[in-house]
């Protein structure tokens, strides 16, 4: 089994691991908000490209279904790499969400960083900063992924520029 493979098992962990989000903090102009629902995940391995061959780094697509509060569907790219045997893992991930927020219709980006090491775990999803666009121009956030007896779901707090409520 690929070595990323292995380490993408150790996903759920990491999430579940996962801090609580706090409040963003307020900005003048922008209204606090909060969405929570349930997303379906596809990931398909990737092989290896120009710069990962030779590495143990595992690359794969992502492909998301998001419900409740966002009404969307992702597209994006995962590359990892580390020994989950041993305790240490890592990955990254960039993903593109087209579709409506509370009702506002447009499209954002999130990034992933996530690491494991002895034990600990540390998971962030941010809004990628000027990745709005349409409705969710301006957006800004931290989601929280949760995966709980193998079902994902998600609690995002983020902030709009008043014009866009």
């Amino acid at each position: 089994m690929n070595l990323w493979l292995r380490a993408f098992l150790f996903l759920p962990l990491l999430a579940a691991a996962q801090a609580p989000i706090s409040q963003l903090p307020a900005k003048e102009g922008h209204s606090p908000m909060h969405a929570e629902g349930t997303f379906d995940v596809k990931t398909t391995p990737l092989p290896a490209d120009d710069a990962t061959v030779g590495t143990s780094i595992g690359r794969f697509a992502l492909d998301k279904q998001f419900h409740g509060d966002l009404e969307a569907a992702s597209k994006g790219e995962m590359l990892g790499a580390g020994n989950p045997a041993t305790g240490t893992a890592g990955y990254v991930a960039i993903e593109q969400i087209t579709g409506t927020l509370h009702g506002r219709a447009g499209s954002f980006a999130l990034q992933h960083t996530g690491t494991m090491q002895g034990g600990n775990f540390d998971l962030k999803v941010s809004v990628v900063p000027g990745s709005g666009t349409g409705d969710l121009a301006g957006i800004a956030g931290i989601m929280e992924i949760i995966i709980a007896a193998g079902k994902h779901s998600y609690k995002f707090d983020y902030t709009l520029p008043a014009a866009a409520k």
